[in-house]
């Protein structure tokens, strides 16, 4: 019993129109899985279509710190699809702000999107298995190495909080989801430098070649780490899948 189990079954990808979540969704289609990809540009999700693959991708437009889009897009996805059954918490951000020069906005963005949008999104998720009887659903949370180390500079202690806070939200959803003697299971992904459009939307005090400089991954290394987590048997739960670029310091 490998990804077969999840053949037709709904996956919702946030933040999908780039990067590791446009990576994750076409390997998601490409194992016959219906993707909802979510995000502001939805035109970059409906691009995202491989007319190769045996899944069915739904752009659907949304913004994770809203949680009004959010409910919107969940609604959708019950009325059109009948519920969730994976759900990827891909979509997150980062700025240059640091801790005693930084802009209120900007710490609250990274917190809205990161931390209490991914935690509604999966509130949403969890709450729709249960309710359908769905026993053996999936949250991939994508961390990040950051998450597990202390911050390296100022201007990423914002940042590197809310993955801390992503780590630390998983194992309460795990222990959550004991409690209810739910199959459901949990996962994060922390990968280290990964080729995005991170560096040039987010931290604008980096150079845009900045991943030319150092040792990095690309989206389809991470897509294919959740590919792998969701592989394993129901009986095993992979709790955190640290990766880093070979030669990374």
């Amino acid at each position: 019993m490998g990804m077969e189990r999840y053949a037709g079954r709904v996956a919702l990808v946030t933040g999908a129109s780039s990067g590791i979540g446009a990576a994750v969704a076409q390997a998601l289609l490409r194992r016959g899985l219906t993707v909802v990809g979510l995000a502001r540009r939805v035109d970059r999700v409906k691009a995202l279509e491989l007319k190769d693959a045996p899944g069915t991708l739904h752009a659907v437009e949304g913004d994770v710190s809203s949680e009004e889009s959010v409910l919107a897009a969940f609604k959708w996805i019950r009325e059109n699809l009948s519920g969730v059954d994976i759900l990827v918490n891909n979509a997150g951000l980062g700025n240059d702000s640091d801790l005693t020069s930084g802009k209120t906005e900007d710490w609250k963005r990274i917190l809205d999107v990161n931390v209490l949008g991914l935690s509604i999104c999966t509130r949403e998720a969890v709450q729709d298995m249960l309710r359908r009887g769905v026993d053996d659903g999936f949250i991939i949370h994508i961390g990040s190495v950051l998450g597990h180390v202390p911050p390296g500079s100022s201007i990423s202690a914002m940042y590197s909080a809310s993955k801390h806070a992503v780590k630390t939200l998983l194992e309460g959803l795990r222990k959550d989801l004991v409690a209810r003697k739910s199959n459901i299971r949990v996962g994060e992904i922390s990968p280290g430098a990964v080729k995005t459009e991170i560096i040039k939307t987010n931290f604008k005090i980096l150079p845009p070649n900045f991943f030319d400089t150092i040792p990095s991954m690309e989206p389809e290394d991470i897509a294919e780490a959740a590919v792998y987590m969701l592989s394993q048997h129901p009986r095993v739960q992979v709790q955190d899948i640290i990766i880093y670029p070979t030669c990374s310091e």
